[in-house]
């Protein structure tokens, strides 16, 4: 969800999460990975993944929601003893604050992700009007295609957005988009417009909430999708789908070498994850909206089981791995986040501001500084540049904010001045 009160207004609540604290590789799950028996006649080992005219599609397991204004509060949730983890003392240098943001281009709806391509020019999704546009360092926008197949409602359109990091020679952009039954992941090659869309993925569940959305390419090469559990909560723990999970693939959408269920599921346990960052030790970071008490930052590791619905914030439950970041809800709501200059930059919604987060060498962090409170109204997209500037983008028009007349923008940040 994007983080305006209410959080969470309805599906199934409170709901025991099945085997918590399951085992990584006790059981292979039947659903997000490739059947283990071929389609009769395709000649294809078992375990691999099937060609586009054969895939078995994923059943869909989450129906869509409603966000009518007026629902029922949910049920308590059984949730940890939730407290916001102390910065260690002296964790990351002593940081000079950075200049102010300029505007590079305005009048946008909803920007959600933000992808480089060599050269310098982006590609920026639109989620609610399904666009995707290339924009100039000079701040000039152009269209490049709208994705008929995305169905944008409530939180669900055209959100995430990666290219491939060996374009130059493939070509490649993947767009992660809420369809008519699902949300799926499809790769195009890109020429200045979209040819030869094939979808890698597809049986993520959708809803009006909670849909995730972020894509990005990791230093290991491969791709990666952070999903929703669509207010599902159950979903979360179940390792029998997509839902609430951060996932790692192939290009072809296949689970990656040394994924730790022998399928696309990376991490569970996740309630609704939309910012992905990597520090440059290759370690792995994701933001997460809560739902009352604590959003959070977490260092995710492979097959960790980060706890939702147990547990929102730190609950010291061994079963689950703690975040190293906390805001209460109000604060944060966070969203897209990126890595430069020694920092995790956090986009917040409802807090209404940029979160800089400290990294050590060492991967801790220090004390999180708040960054341009009420100036810019809702911060969704964070993306690190090639030149190492920061490209930060609105949310002012997504229904939920307050848009001023030249919503929604593009910003640039220069981390250091």
């Amino acid at each position: 969800m994007t983080g305006t009160t209410p959080r969470d207004t309805t599906g199934p609540a409170g709901a025991a999460s099945p085997r918590p604290g399951r085992t990584a590789g006790a059981a292979f799950p039947r659903m997000g990975r490739v059947p283990d028996t071929a389609s009769p006649g395709t000649g294809r080992t078992p375990g691999t993944a099937l060609p586009r005219t054969g895939r078995t599609r994923w059943s869909i397991l989450a129906v869509a929601l409603t966000l009518a204004a007026g629902c029922s509060a949910p049920a308590a949730e059984r949730v940890g003893t939730a407290r916001t983890p102390a910065a260690p003392a002296a964790t990351a240098v002593s940081q000079p604050p950075p200049g102010d943001p300029r505007v590079l281009t305005e009048n946008l709806a909803v920007p959600w992700g933000i992808a480089f391509l060599p050269g310098g020019d982006a590609l920026v999704t639109e989620r609610d009007t399904a666009r995707l546009l290339r924009v100039t360092a000079s701040g000039e926008v152009s269209e490049v295609a709208k994705i008929d197949e995305a169905r944008p409602d409530g939180e669900g359109g055209l959100m995430g957005v990666a290219v491939s990091p060996a374009f130059d020679k493939d070509g490649f952009v993947f767009l992660y988009y809420t369809a008519a039954s699902d949300n799926r992941i499809v790769r195009y090659r890109y020429d200045r417009t979209l040819t030869d869309a094939e979808v890698i993925l597809d049986g993520i569940p959708k809803g009006a909430i909670h849909n995730g959305g972020r894509l990005a390419f990791g230093p290991d090469g491969h791709l990666y999708a952070a999903t929703g559990e669509t207010g599902d909560r159950r979903l979360s723990q179940s390792l029998d789908s997509l839902a609430g999970k951060i996932l790692r693939m192939t290009a072809d959408g296949a689970p990656a070498p040394g994924n730790p269920f022998q399928n696309v599921i990376w991490s569970y346990g996740h309630r609704n994850v939309q910012g992905l960052a990597w520090d440059p030790s290759g370690r792995l970071y994701a933001s997460e909206f809560g739902s009352s008490s604590f959003d959070e930052v977490n260092l995710i590791e492979k097959g960790g089981n980060y706890g939702w619905p147990e547990v929102e914030g730190v609950g010291g439950d061994s079963r689950f791995i703690d975040p190293v970041v906390t805001w209460t809800t109000d604060e944060a709501s966070p969203s897209g986040m990126a890595y430069a200059d020694g920092s995790l930059w956090v986009g917040a919604l409802r807090g209404s501001r940029l979160w800089r987060v400290p990294v050590a060498q060492d991967g801790t962090v220090g004390a999180a500084v708040p960054l341009f409170e009420n100036r810019y109204g809702r911060i969704r997209a964070v993306t690190t540049a090639p030149d190492g500037s920061l490209w930060i983008g609105t949310s002012n028009k997504d229904g939920r904010g307050s848009p001023a007349p030249d919503d929604d923008r593009i910003l640039t940040l220069t981390p250091t001045p």
